[in-house]
């Protein structure tokens, strides 16, 4: 049976191997939550309960102080008018329908090998082509599209 220390170290591992599958710098918390777990275990013999209380408080802790430097640190940034620039580039060109489209609710796409979100005004079913006509909302991650 392995140690505890090192069961704490490896769910960190596991943590950190998700964020990495997972971007989005929240996971990473948890991972350095397990190794102080695993740090306070090799200071002192502690319980069970209070292992998870550290490991809580600590990935709570990291997440609420850091996130925001770490987010300025590895977010990186777009440089002015990207998202416009997609979009111009993707105006007339052909996508692959992969989730149903309805003027209620928008669907997705594939273009460029990439899944976007899609909007419509008409319903498209899933496996249709369509023709993207430009941005379907300010954030640069939806296009409206028609169909072909």
């Amino acid at each position: 049976m392995p140690s505890a220390p090192l069961v704490w170290f490896l769910i960190g591992v596991v943590f950190l191997f998700a964020e990495l599958a997972m971007p989005g710098l929240i996971l990473i918390f948890f991972c350095f939550g397990s190794w102080i777990a695993a740090i306070a275990l090799l200071v002192a013999d502690v319980s069970v309960q209070l292992q998870l209380v550290i490991f809580l408080v600590a990935s709570l802790v990291l997440l609420f102080t850091l996130r925001r430097v770490f987010m300025r640190t590895f977010g990186g940034r777009l440089k002015d008018g990207a998202d416009k620039e997609l979009s111009d580039r993707a105006v007339g060109r052909q996508a692959l329908v992969t989730t149903a489209i309805r003027p209620a609710a928008p669907g997705e796409i594939k273009f460029r090998g990439s899944f976007w979100r899609a909007a419509a005004d008409v319903e498209i079913s899933e496996g249709a082509t369509v023709v993207i006509e430009g941005p379907g909302s300010d954030d640069g991650l939806t296009f409206r599209v028609r169909p072909l």
